[in-house]
């Protein structure tokens, strides 16, 4: 029932960010948003880290030789990371094959009392095949979220569906084929920008 639903919110969700990118002339992306992101917390290093997937455990070292661009959010967000990986989705969408094959996305969940690696490959899945959800220990996470900035805190909502929320940074980093972190991009930047930084640290741009 929960996959269900999960479903049903992540299609229309799609489905209106899909008519939302299709007015959205080729230019730097919009700024506006019905709930403000945290700010990061502190300026990002980058790092390596060792999370779990539905797929088992995945350690960033294992993905040199790949583009990585690193998210951090949780599949009970309603705006603001559906707006980002959907945007991060139509950018791996305007690459070739070969370049697609280089690029791995990972959403790395903030919640993980309530997104297991089992919800979070099917959360991620529907937007596209090279985003992989991930999560751990809240030590684990914590400890990753230092490397790269992010900020995020729960929020006691109890007339919400889930009871809380959780407030957290909304940028993307992007990691060189040598696991450098070498730029962060602010939410929902165009596709279009994307998919340029991408091709970029591919060596292509």
């Amino acid at each position: 029932m929960q996959h269900t639903l999960l479903a049903l919110s992540v299609l229309v969700l799609a489905a209106l960010l899909a008519w939302l990118l299709w007015l959205l002339p080729p230019a730097p992306a919009p700024t506006g948003q019905a709930h403000p992101a945290l700010a990061l917390a502190v300026a990002p290093t980058g790092g390596d880290f060792r999370l779990d997937s539905a797929a088992g455990t995945l350690d960033l070292a294992q993905l040199r030789g790949k583009v990585v661009l690193i998210y951090f959010g949780y599949t009970w967000c309603a705006d603001i990371c559906p707006t980002n990986l959907a945007f991060i989705a139509a950018a791996l969408k305007g690459l070739s094959p070969a370049e697609l094959a280089r690029v791995q996305v990972l959403f790395i969940s903030v919640d993980p009392a309530r997104d297991d690696p089992g919800r979070l490959a099917t959360y991620a899945a529907y937007f596209h095949p090279n985003i992989r959800g991930v999560t751990g220990t809240p030590e684990q996470i914590a400890a990753a979220a230092r490397r790269y900035g992010a900020a995020y805190q729960r929020v006691d909502q109890p007339a919400s569906a889930g009871g809380y929320l959780v407030d957290h940074s909304a940028a993307t980093y992007l990691v060189d084929p040598q696991g450098r972190l070498m730029q962060t991009l602010d939410h929902a930047t165009h596709p279009d920008t994307i998919a340029a930084a991408i091709r970029h640290l591919l060596g292509g741009g």
